[in-house]
């Protein structure tokens, strides 16, 4: 039984890296933080888990969590991140980050996208990209791994298997994605206020959204060379889902079944991944509250684009599943435990 730390535990992801470290038979949840609930329990929080926990939310302090924990998920922004890991780990615990803050290998791209220097930059070499589908080999005993964001866990998903064998020799991928609100994160603002956000669908960040580069740092890995994303994210009134479209111009000639098979054969075993036939489109609601990626894929033979669409759960593949998902990988737990469950189908 491995005992566990969740810092910055209220926000959306961390309230459901709760609900799976509470169902998890592995995982005994030991501590979970918070500066603005401290005092609370999680039960009056989050009533839904009251069943399930007596714990109260403590303010976060690292010599606490060290003593009592021997994972730490951290569910905190970009920047929070750096000034807690560096000392958990030094402390012999294995951390699991949510946040953005040891994805990219680069510390000036970092310094760059995210307006802050890297506080910890040695450990860039160290952090483990947890997206196992694409490479899962150093997860097992990992000390630091960095989980990929939600947009590029669906855009990466959606690419890497054309990247791969080689159909597209181009150097450009577009992708076009759009989040539910919950992705904004917990704290209330302008642009995602309800009668904002209700009726309405935008483009924002067009060109400059910070996960740019991470999407570039794995497609090119995947590619073999060195790759450029247009990538356009939208905010859809829907309190939970991603659906990620990427296009990418085709050297071969193929037809949407042959896409489909190449496809299948790239995820062929992989838990959490369905591959829908040819000319089938996934939709958001499918993989509500699931750690499940539902991807279809067709060819425009009009303009030999190879489209490929990408769905998830934004809290729970695209953060709180995937990190659970990459702890079972460390720890040698069957990758699919405490995560292969039914969810609500409507």
């Amino acid at each position: 039984m491995q005992s566990v730390a969740i810092i910055g535990a209220p926000g959306y992801a961390g309230v459901e890296l709760t609900r799976y470290v509470l169902a998890h038979p592995e995982f005994e949840l030991t501590l979970a933080t918070s500066s603005a609930e401290a005092g609370k329990r999680i039960g009056d929080v989050y009533p839904a888990l009251a069943p399930f926990t007596d714990l109260a939310y403590e303010a976060p302090d690292v010599v606490s969590i060290a003593g009592r924990a021997q994972i730490a998920f951290l569910a905190v922004p970009h920047t929070a991140a750096m000034a807690v890991a560096p000392a958990l780990l030094d402390a012999g615990l294995t951390v699991i980050d949510a946040s953005a803050d040891y994805r990219l290998a680069d510390p000036v791209t970092y310094e760059q996208w995210y307006g802050t220097p890297h506080t910890s930059p040695t450990l860039l070499a160290e952090a483990v990209y947890g997206l196992p589908e694409m490479d899962r080999s150093k997860l097992p005993g990992a000390r630091l791994v960095a989980c990929p964001g939600c947009y590029p866990t669906a855009s990466i998903l959606a690419a890497m298997p054309a990247l791969a064998a080689g159909v597209t020799t181009g150097r450009h991928v577009i992708v076009d994605a759009k989040s539910g609100v919950s992705g904004a994160g917990r704290t209330p603002s302008a642009g995602t206020h309800y009668p904002t956000v209700a009726d309405s669908t935008q483009p924002y960040k067009v060109t400059t959204h910070r996960h740019t580069p991470e999407i570039e740092q794995q497609l090119s890995i995947a590619a073999g060379r060195e790759m450029r994303v247009t990538f356009t994210p939208h905010l859809v009134p829907m309190n939970r889902g991603l659906l990620a479209t990427v296009y990418l111009e085709l050297d071969v000639a193929m037809s949407a079944e042959d896409a489909v098979v190449l496809y299948r054969e790239r995820y062929d075993g992989e838990p959490f991944v369905t591959v829908h036939d040819a000319g089938v489109m996934p939709a958001t609601a499918h993989v509500r509250g699931s750690n499940r990626a539902h991807i279809g894929v067709t060819v425009d033979a009009h303009t030999g684009t190879l489209v490929a669409a990408c769905a998830i759960d934004n809290l729970v593949k695209g953060t709180s599943g995937q990190a659970i998902q990459c702890a079972n990988i460390v720890f040698g737990y069957e990758e699919t435990t405490a995560l292969h469950q039914p969810v609500p189908v409507i």
